[in-house]
C-alpha cells in the first residue's frame, strides 16, 4: 500500500472517530434537561405561545435523525404531537450544509381553532418585526418529504378526520406527488393521489364507491400571486359519502366541475375559489319526508321517504356563497324544480315549485314556494296561492334540508 493511500485511510478513520465522538456527545447533550429547556424556550419565543417538549433524542442508525417526543403547543385548544422527527440528508451534514430529507409527524391532534390562533399570532409577530426584517428573513427550506402518520384534524364543529399522508417535494417549492388515506372520521376509507405531469397535477380520489379525477394546474399570476384551475369528473360516488355523517340523501352522483382561483395567500383560497358544476343523482332516496304525500294532502305527511329517479342541477360557488340553479327532481308523478342560494352566513333564499302530474285525486298544479331560513333551519313559505294550512310548507322544508345533506 502506498504512503498516500495510507495517509488517506488514516484521515478517513480519524474523521470517522471524531464524527462518532461528536455524535455521541451531541446525543448525550440532546437528552439532557438543559438542551430540552433551551429548545422549549426557543420554540416558545418563535411561536409566541407556551410550548412544552418531552424527551429529545439524537440517533445515527439506521439513519441520522432528531426526534422530539410529546410536543404540546398551548393554544386554546392545544396542539399535540406525540412525535416530530427530522431526518437530515447524511451527505449534507458532512458538507456542513444541513438539508432535511424527511419530516415525520406521528399521532398528532390539530384543532382548526388552534391553527387559526397560532397563525394570527405569527402574523402579529411578523408585523411587529417590521417590513425590513421580513425582507431579510430567508424562507425556510422544505424537506424532501413530509410524512404524516395518524394525524387528526378537528374542524370548527369538532368533527374529526384522521389521515396517513405523504408529500414529496424533492428539493422543489411545489409537490411532485402526494397521497392521502383517510383512516377515521367523516370520510373514512377515502383515498387521494396527486401526481405531477408535464403541465398539471393529476388528481385521483376514491370515495363512496366511485372516483373523482382530473387535472389541477397552478401557474404564476400577475402581482406575484398564483392562479389555480381544474377540471374534475365525478363518477358513481355515493352522495351520502360526501355528506357524512348525514344520510338524508342517498344515490349515485355523476358530475363535471370546473374551478379557478387567483390568490397570494393559500389561507384565502376558500374565499376566492369559484367553481361551476353540472350534476345528476340517480336513484336518489330522500329520507324524512314523503314529498308526494305532502303535496297531495297539503301537509298531512310528516315522515316517510321520497324515491327520486333523478335529481339534476347546477352548482356555482363564489367564495363561500353557493348558488343551486336549474334544480329538477322527478319521480313518476312527482315533479319539482327551482333555484336556491346559500350565502356565506349560511342563510338560504330562493324559490321552488312542486307538483303532482297524476294521482288518486288527479293532477295538482305547481305550488310556488319561497325558500328562507338557514342551512340548519330552512323555512319554506307558499306564495301566490292560498293553502289550507302550513303543513305542506313544513314538510317540503324538510325535503329542502335533505337536498342539502342535512
Amino acid at each position: 500500500m502506498s504512503r498516500g493511500i495510507k495517509w488517506l485511510v488514516g484521515i478517513v478513520v480519524g474523521l470517522s472517530v471524531l464524527l462518532a465522538l461528536a455524535a455521541f456527545g451531541l446525543s448525550r447533550w440532546a437528552n439532557s434537561d438543559d438542551f430540552r429547556l433551551r429548545a422549549q424556550q426557543q420554540a416558545t419565543q418563535a411561536l409566541g405561545v407556551p410550548v412544552l417538549l418531552g424527551k429529545i433524542e439524537v440517533s445515527l442508525r439506521p439513519l441520522p435523525a432528531v426526534a422530539v417526543h410529546d410536543v404540546r403547543i398551548q393554544t386554546r385548544p392545544a396542539l399535540t404531537l406525540q412525535l416530530v422527527e427530522a431526518r437530515p440528508v447524511w451527505m449534507s451534514l458532512l458538507l456542513g450544509r444541513p438539508e432535511l430529507d424527511a419530516l415525520v409527524v406521528r399521532n398528532a391532534v390539530l384543532p382548526q381553532q388552534a391553527i387559526v390562533t397560532l397563525a394570527a399570532g405569527l402574523e402579529k409577530q411578523q408585523g411587529a418585526a417590521g417590513k425590513s426584517a421580513q425582507r431579510t428573513a430567508s424562507r425556510p427550506q422544505l424537506p424532501n418529504r413530509i410524512v404524516l402518520e395518524r394525524v387528526t384534524w378537528v374542524d370548527a364543529k369538532a368533527q374529526k378526520l384522521t389521515v396517513d399522508a405523504e408529500v414529496a417535494f424533492e428539493g422543489e417549492p411545489l409537490p411532485r406527488n402526494a397521497w392521502v388515506n383517510v383512516t377515521e372520521g367523516r370520510y373514512a376509507g377515502a383515498k387521494a393521489r396527486l401526481e405531477r405531469q408535464v403541465d398539471a397535477w393529476q388528481l385521483r380520489t376514491e370515495i363512496g364507491g366511485g372516483t373523482l379525477t382530473g387535472p389541477l394546474r397552478l401557474q404564476p399570476a400577475s402581482g406575484g400571486g398564483w392562479r389555480l384551475t381544474g377540471d374534475l369528473a365525478t363518477n358513481g360516488v355515493e352522495v351520502s359519502a360526501l355528506t357524512a355523517p348525514s344520510r338524508t340523501l342517498t344515490g349515485k352522483l355523476e358530475a363535471r366541475t370546473s374551478l379557478q382561483a387567483e390568490f397570494k395567500d393559500p389561507a384565502t383560497l376558500a374565499d376566492v375559489l369559484r367553481s361551476q358544476t353540472r350534476f345528476t343523482v340517480r336513484n336518489a332516496l330522500l329520507q324524512g319526508v314523503d314529498l308526494a304525500a305532502a303535496v297531495r294532502t297539503l301537509g298531512a305527511s310528516r315522515d316517510g321517504q321520497t324515491a327520486l329517479d333523478t335529481l339534476t342541477g347546477q352548482v356555482t360557488t363564489q367564495g363561500r356563497v353557493v348558488h343551486l340553479t336549474h334544480l329538477v327532481a322527478s319521480s313518476g308523478m312527482l315533479k319539482a324544480n327551482g333555484n336556491v342560494t346559500l350565502a356565506a352566513d349560511r342563510s338560504l333564499s330562493g324559490k321552488i315549485d312542486a307538483a303532482l302530474t297524476a294521482g288518486p285525486i288527479g293532477q295538482i298544479a305547481g305550488v310556488p314556494l319561497q325558500v328562507g331560513g338557514t342551512l340548519d333551519e330552512p323555512s319554506v313559505q307558499a306564495t301566490g296561492v292560498a293553502l289550507p294550512g302550513s303543513g305542506v310548507a313544513s314538510e317540503i322544508g324538510k325535503g329542502i334540508r335533505g337536498l342539502f345533506g342535512r
